[in-house]
């Protein structure tokens, strides 16, 4: 039959049957599914090269002209006729649309929970989550670069260091992905970045360092900040530190390869007022973690930071402002200018890996080399503030 919108409004199954298929004439493959409910759809019907018939459902008869439906059904059937399978692409649009951005960042993060060390997920974590939260509902492979760039100039209103790491997490998942064979594509990659970032340069003077030092009490954030600036180490390496990770009698602090950046276990000697300052810490019984309270490390870093600074410029000292991490730059920078350690043992006393054919030939740890700086280190710092 010829359809016309009279023809179509006026279809209906057989007699008994629950449901009946009409075809149009002018257009071979395109008909209409009336049910006995009183229903009518459009459908495309073709051919593939494999002998099946899908059937692809375009549309309702009463929600969709007559003349749209027929323009519609005709580049489906176009395309079969290219050997393509209209309704194999439409099922795959389906799944695609159902894999988005929020259920693969579940799947990324069980994985990368077992990969990550705990502070680096818990970053990841926090940008995937809330950083990227208003795309979460997207389809992956639907999310576009122009999204993306939208979404971080939003993101940098909060600070632009913070909006490249949240670029960075989101890159990190795509990568994953496009491995993993769920996402096409990377969106973020092409995107402009916040902002570029120089590293810090900033170390205390002699006099700076000794202000610090007499500005610091004898409570946990104190003892800390003086370890921070004897052993060279991270704050959230000294902040985390545990009881079984130290041997006063033989003056190490061993720190597994779990809490290291890279991942390797790094012995730190310890010298005679770094062991002093930890002996006379005052512990919490049955506490596993030298500081801090409750089952985790030390936390209230930004207020305490905040009265060390006071407590200094009420002693009359001007600093330029200076983070705590400045002091693992300070330390290492005065060693080497003042104590004329080596650069090769200033590396080992950070953890940092060798690099080129050094990382696979050079296995020295500098066990004694390291005690020797470091001993010699805190010796001038004795001088200097006691």
């Amino acid at each position: 039959m010829r359809f016309t919108k009279q023809v179509v409004e006026a279809l209906s199954p057989p007699p008994g049957k629950p449901y009946g298929l009409f075809w149009d004439d002018m257009l071979k493959g395109f008909g209409v599914k009336a049910s006995a409910g009183g229903s009518r759809q459009y459908v495309a019907q073709y051919r593939t090269p494999d002998g099946r018939t899908p059937r692809v459902t375009i549309g309702r008869v009463d929600t969709l002209s007559l003349d749209e439906a027929r323009k519609q059904a005709r580049a489906i059937l176009a395309k079969a006729q290219t050997g393509s399978d209209p309704q194999a692409e439409k099922a795959e649009a389906r799944r695609q649309a159902s894999i988005t951005l929020g259920s693969v960042t579940a799947t990324y993060l069980a994985q990368a929970k077992g990969r990550l060390k705990p502070r680096s997920y818990q970053e990841v974590e926090r940008h995937l989550m809330k950083a990227w939260a208003p795309l979460a509902g997207m389809p992956l492979n639907g999310i576009r670069r122009a999204d993306v760039a939208a979404r971080l100039n939003v993101i940098a209103e909060t600070g632009k260091v913070n909006a490249n790491r949240a670029r960075s997490a989101l890159s990190g998942l795509y990568t994953w992905a496009i491995g993993e064979g769920t996402a096409e594509t990377n969106p973020v990659a092409g995107t402009n970045k916040p902002t570029d970032e120089k590293p810090r340069e900033r170390f205390l003077s002699r006099e700076e360092v000794r202000a610090v030092w007499k500005a610091c009490r004898d409570d946990d954030h104190g003892v800390m900040v003086r370890l921070l600036l004897l052993t060279a180490q991270r704050r959230n390496e000294v902040g985390e530190m545990a009881e079984a990770e130290l041997d006063l009698d033989a003056a190490v602090w061993t720190l597994p390869g779990i809490r290291a950046k890279n991942g390797r276990t790094h012995e730190i000697p310890l010298s005679p007022l770094a062991v002093q300052l930890l002996r006379d810490k005052p512990r919490l019984a049955g506490r596993s973690l030298v500081f801090g309270q409750g089952a985790s490390g030390f936390s209230g870093w930004s207020n305490s930071k905040e009265r060390l600074d006071a407590r200094v410029k009420a002693a009359g000292a001007d600093l330029a402002p200076w983070t705590l991490h400045d002091l693992r730059r300070t330390a290492t920078t005065l060693m080497a200018e003042y104590v004329g350690v080596q650069p090769h043992i200033i590396s080992a006393i950070k953890n940092h890996t060798p690099e080129g054919m050094a990382r696979v030939y050079n296995l020295a740890t500098y066990r004694a080399e390291k005690r020797d700086a470091l001993n010699r280190w805190a010796d001038e710092i004795g001088r200097l503030c006691l």
